[in-house]
């Protein structure tokens, strides 16, 4: 009985099923990111959405090279002591920016907790090599924790992205067991701080479910971040990279995304994206511009 109950569990729902896209641009942009040794969260954490972005010829750039601090235990990146830090890497991913026409350009890094600021400068001069090039894009950014280095913080608000994004992952109660080094109220206050360093810009953050926690718990991780004054929340299904990786727990049905996101509506939240497939820079740009419609008709 525990052995059909474990089959049971682990067999993907009907509406985890990904529909493979490997048009002209996912084959392009995949052979442009080789071509500039530039590496993606697409690939390196295997989103789900890879095929759909890519064929869309939207991605979301890693910078600091593909080796991570630490060992977060959902997270498919590779684990180990960095010995990269390319100075050069911001107007590579500039010119694949402008080479793509990328009018949203989302950019994310694995931890570098090698490093002093932990990575804050090459950030702000990614940030600062996109708008050179690409004045009409926007760019996101989706940071780690610097440690708490508020300093490194300000080095990436000073350079004024369009999004700060800092996910929490998981409730209160999961996150020492979910994350590697990352403290729960840590990320609150990076975000918190955030918006107090630059009020004009949205702030946003991810909650992954199926690891272990609570329904209840996920509606109160999301009360924290409102708290907090996070303006865009996503929500999505954690799926195991492989069988070293944290199990997952159970699925949450397209019914129980859907409550959530109604739930985070009433909140207060700008933007709720909530669904099985949901990833933090999954239609990034229309959660922003989602946001900025509800923020002008509040106004």
């Amino acid at each position: 009985m525990a052995e059909s109950q474990s089959q049971a569990r682990e067999r993907k729902p009907e509406w985890l099923k990904i529909r493979l896209n490997t048009n002209e641009n996912y084959q392009e942009l995949k052979k442009m990111m080789r071509s500039k040794t530039l590496h993606t969260v697409c690939e390196e954490a295997r989103c789900p959405n890879i095929f759909e972005c890519w064929a869309n010829r939207t991605a979301t750039f890693m910078i600091l090279g593909d080796i991570c601090t630490r060992a977060c235990r959902f997270c498919a990146v590779k684990t180990g002591l960095p010995t990269e830090l390319d100075w050069q890497e911001p107007e590579r991913v500039a010119e694949a920016v402008e080479q793509m026409g990328v009018r949203y350009a989302v950019v994310t890094s694995v931890a570098r907790d090698d490093l002093k600021d932990g990575g804050a400068a090459i950030f702000a001069a990614t940030i600062k090599a996109i708008r050179k090039r690409n004045p009409f894009t926007s760019v996101e950014v989706l940071i780690p924790d610097f440690m708490g280095n508020w300093d490194a913080l300000k080095v990436v608000m000073d350079a004024k992205p369009d999004v700060l994004n800092h996910n929490i992952e998981t409730v209160r109660r999961r996150s020492d067991r979910v994350r590697s080094k990352a403290k729960y109220d840590r990320s609150l206050e990076l975000l918190k701080r955030a918006k107090e360093m630059q009020p004009q810009i949205p702030t946003k953050s991810s909650i992954m479910v199926g690891v272990g926690e609570t329904f209840d718990e996920v509606v109160e991780a999301m009360q924290d971040l409102r708290a907090h004054d996070v303006d865009i929340v996503t929500i999505g299904q954690y799926l195991q990279p492989t069988k070293k990786h944290l199990k997952i727990d159970r699925y949450y049905t397209p019914d129980e995304f859907k409550q959530l996101r109604e739930i985070g509506l009433s909140m207060g939240f700008s933007h709720v994206e909530s669904g099985p497939l949901v990833r933090s820079s999954y239609h990034a740009h229309e959660q922003m511009a989602s946001a900025q419609k509800k923020e002008e008709k509040m106004a």
